[in-house]
């Protein structure tokens, strides 16, 4: 992949291009002062150096004319080649002055000012002075004649090449960079565009590092939830308008023969007409306590309450209703079950597991109803013995509208579990259906302990 390929993907986005664009600006600004530090250093670094060596050279060269000076007792005869043979070594050229400032050596005869013309070009000069017996009896000048600068520009190359180096890294790393970071966000991006557009499968479906991955899987699940709303809203709606279209037909039908005058408005069909209307009122009455129950935790009024009182009362006031239907019932509450809870809305939870029972059960079944404690919960049961229900519907039962395979043979709106399950999760327990061996079906309310959920 070239470079222009490997940088079309970051530079397509304005978020990837100004990643970039700062990326770039620090490396640039980090490579720029670390070059010129680095120059600037070694130019310093260089200079004191070579300094130092010319300024040893030249007392190199003042010890060996003083040396000189020594043998021939004076100017006159002394022997200048050891220091001119350190100078030429050093890259300089020598001169020498007595105490007077007249130029004796490197040749003889030179007057005052010939020194000074020898080494006008040279702009690099450095002095030391020649101590005979304690006495300065004259001068050493070494005129530098070689160029400074080759040392700096080895430097130079270096810390040069070492900068672009640098700078292609840098470009290689804020371009890797900046795709890891806005490719999962142009991921979301097209996908929140499409499921917007009416694709409901669009997903990211893009694992980016840390966060961006959080965010990736985050959007996933938000549009699996908005999917699955969906579908159980127009579920919801279909079940809906199957409840009601029954009882509407029916009501049709019997005013348009009561209209048209094909039946006689005795008491008969108008009583018939009555329970359709009954009917409709239970349905949209179901309805309107599952939406209730949905939004209890916002109307909860808890207060220590006793679990086992509300069901006897609840079995007490059912009595009656589960006396018609044959069913013989009883209770096996031996303690007490202490809750922080509505008590009314636990009422409303065991009264829909009450008339559940009486709707489904055959005459001669029987209602049971026990509690315990388990731990930091307390337990209620609603145990009957009726038909039951079937292994494959059990997950199902506390779904809206859900009535299970005997829908067209049982009355109900299918809503009473489900406004059940949301009347307990509100409270922070859980409801659990199962069918046991010997028949029959066993509803399980779990509750926190008073004191136990604060």
């Amino acid at each position: 992949m070239t470079a222009d390929r490997w940088l079309r993907g970051p530079l397509r986005s304005p978020l990837g291009r100004r990643l970039l664009a700062a990326f770039l600006f620090v490396a640039l600004s980090s490579v720029a002062v670390l070059t010129t530090a680095a120059l600037v250093g070694t130019a310093q670094g260089l200079t004191s150096a070579q300094q130092n060596d010319r300024r040893e050279a030249a007392a190199r060269a003042a010890e060996a004319v003083a040396t000189a000076y020594q043998q021939a007792d004076g100017w006159a005869g002394a022997d200048l080649n050891a220091a001119s043979a350190i100078a030429g070594a050093a890259g300089a050229r020598l001169v020498v002055q007595d105490d007077d400032g007249r130029m004796v050596g490197p040749g003889r005869g030179m007057g005052p000012g010939m020194g000074g013309m020898l080494t006008a070009a040279n702009a690099t000069m450095v002095d030391a002075p020649i101590v005979v017996g304690g006495q300065t009896v004259g001068s050493v000048r070494l005129a530098f004649t070689t160029p400074a600068a080759t040392g700096r520009a080895v430097a130079w190359s270096w810390v040069l090449g070492a900068a672009a180096v640098a700078l292609l890294t840098a470009l290689a790393a804020a371009g890797y960079v900046t795709r890891r970071l806005t490719r999962p966000l142009q991921a979301i991006t097209g996908a929140a565009r499409r499921f917007a557009a009416g694709e409901p499968e669009a997903r990211a479906g893009l694992a980016g590092p840390g966060e961006l991955g959080e965010l990736a899987a985050a959007f996933d699940t938000m549009a699996d939830d908005m999917v699955r709303a969906d579908q159980d809203r127009r579920r919801l709606a279909a079940d809906v308008a199957h409840e009601l279209r029954t009882p509407l037909a029916a009501l049709q039908a019997g005013l348009e023969e009561l209209r048209d005058g094909l039946r006689e408005p005795d008491t008969e069909r108008l009583a018939a007409l009555h329970d359709q209307t009954l009917r409709l009122g239970r349905v949209v009455q179901d309805l309107a306590d599952l939406s209730a129950a949905e939004s209890a935790a916002l109307s909860l009024h808890r207060t220590d309450t006793d679990l086992a009182e509300i069901a006897r009362t609840v079995l007490s006031t059912h009595q009656a209703r589960l006396d018609a239907a044959g069913l013989h019932s009883g209770t096996d509450l031996a303690v007490a079950l202490p809750v922080y809870a509505d008590p009314d809305r636990l009422h409303q939870a065991v009264a829909n597991l009450l008339a559940n029972a009486a709707r489904y059960c055959r005459p001669g079944d029987r209602v049971t109803i026990s509690g315990h404690r388990s731990g930091d919960l307390v337990v209620l049961e609603i145990a009957d013995t009726g038909p039951g229900i079937p292994a494959d519907e059990l997950p199902h039962v506390f779904q809206r509208l859900w009535r299970g395979a005997e829908a067209r043979s049982v009355a109900g709106s299918g809503i009473g579990l489900a406004i059940v399950r949301e009347l307990v999760t509100a409270h922070g327990g859980t409801v659990s259906a199962a069918a046991p061996t010997g028949g029959g079906t066993t509803i399980t309310i779990r509750l926190p302990l008073a004191g136990a959920d604060r």
